[in-house]
Parts: C-alpha cells; structure tokens; sequence
C-alpha cells in the first residue's frame, strides 16, 4: 500500500506535473474565473521558469549529491567483504523487449560497480531491484547478472536480488540474502543525490554500509547559478531533486529511516 500511494502521490506533485496543473487549470478558468485562471497560470508558469530554465533544480539536488562528498571515491585500499549494486540503472522495458541490456542516465551505478569489482577480486558483488513500476512487471535482475558475467566477473562472485521494489526494500532484502557480520565491510553504490535516504534506510534495519556515490548530476555549487539548456532539462532536474527530499521526509516520518537527512 505504501509503494502504490507513493508513486500516485509524488506523480501528482512533482514540480512538472504542478507546472501542467497549473497552466491547465488557469486556461480553463480565465474564462469563468479570471482572477483564480491567472493565479493558476502564473503559477504553472512561474515553476517552468524558475526551475525549468533558471538553475532551481541544480539548488535542490546540489545538498543531497555534497552529503556523502563531492567527488566519486577511490578503490578502498581496506578488506571489502563485497559490493551492493542498487537498481535503478536499467531500463527494464526496453531491455525485456529487445534484450541485452539498456541502460539510463544512471548507468555510472553499473560501470563503477563493475571498475570496483575488477579492482577487488575477492568481493562479492550484490544486484538488488525489481520492478519499481506502479504497472507492475519483472525485474532484469538475470541480465545484470550476465552483464557482469560477460565483463569479466566471476559467476559465484555475484547474487542477485529481484524482488524489491523501492529503497527500503532493497535494504531489508539484500541484508536477509547476504546476512552481514559486524566485522564485515560492504560498499553502497549508488546515485549521489540518491545516497542519503539509501544510507538512512540501510542504518534503520541494521545494516551497516559504505557509502560510495557515483553518477553526480551536476559539476560544483557554480551550477546553483548556471541556468539549464532546455526547460525539460530543468524540471527534469528537479523532478528528481524533489522525489529524492519528498523521500526523506516520507521514510523519516513512517519510520524506514534513521534520519531526517542521513550524513557521514
């Protein structure tokens, strides 16, 4: 219940969908209402603006990717008992229709996974997602799987995990399948921007990992003031921004998360 009204929610609040509201909602009232048509206009367009073209996204995803640091770390020079992989990399429709493997904006997830895994030859390596669509479906957890198997990497090495559909799944479920001793050490990899509610799920269900962000989404904190290219880029940007902040505070507030906003 909690996954479905989560992404019904967020869908209806994104800062794109308040934009097509709002510039919906303001031309079917100027006609009946005009004073309420131009609010909802100006509003529709105000969020366009400010985050579709000035660098308001950038803002908002600016603190969540610097939490964990602001550069991708280096190979641990430390034992690692293995590496934890979170989906989110794949695109799982064009995949199952026209095999292989596709991959999205976040493939860095998977490419940094497989450098540390090369780099490491003793870790395992752990793939963890299912299917996160509200339509359902499987996951591709076997084609990762062969991804990996095909780069280079050992089969017994590697355990896949299919099931989960959202971050504190992916935690609750890769701890069962790896059950984790306090001398162990596993790294997380993950989108920096994503890293802080995953960190917060993973401390809440007692499950002690490395951070090692990747896939940064923008430069430094000039791009707070660099406006984007286009207007799909930037509420892109900040669609993502705010799932990520909508997140935290839903995972605090039903108890799925350490803390409010998870840090070293």
């Amino acid at each position: 219940m909690f996954f479905i009204a989560s992404k019904v929610v967020f869908f209806c609040i994104q800062p794109s969908s308040l934009a097509f509201f709002g510039v919906l909602g303001g031309a079917l009232l100027l006609r009946s209402f005009p004073a309420w048509g131009r609010r909802f206009l100006y509003a529709g367009l105000g969020i366009i603006v400010l985050f579709g073209f000035l660098p308001g996204g950038n803002i908002l995803v600016l603190p969540l990717e610097e939490r964990f640091g602001s550069h991708v770390p280096g190979i641990p020079q430390e034992k690692v008992s293995g590496i934890i992989l979170l989906g989110g990399f794949e695109d799982i429709s064009v995949t199952n229709a026209r095999g292989g493997l596709a991959l999205n904006e976040a493939a860095e997830r998977l490419t940094e996974t497989l450098r540390l895994a090369r780099a490491l030859p003793d870790a395992k390596v752990i793939f963890t997602g299912g299917s996160g669509s509200l339509l359902g479906g499987e996951g591709i957890a076997s084609a990762v799987r062969q991804f990996l198997i095909d780069a280079g990497i050992a089969p017994d090495r590697i355990l896949v995990e299919n099931n989960s559909r959202n971050t504190y799944e992916n935690a609750t479920f890769t701890k069962a399948l790896v059950k984790p001793t306090v001398s162990d050490r596993w790294l997380l990899v993950t989108s920096a921007y994503h890293m802080p509610r995953s960190i917060g799920v993973f401390r809440k269900v007692g499950f002690d990992v490395i951070p090692y962000p990747v896939d940064f989404r923008t430069r430094d904190w000039g791009d707070a003031f660099r406006p984007f290219d286009s207007f799909a880029a930037g509420l892109q940007r900040t669609d993502l921004a705010a799932k990520e902040w909508i997140g935290l505070v839903a995972y605090w507030l039903t108890g799925r998360s350490s803390a409010l906003f998870p840090g070293p």
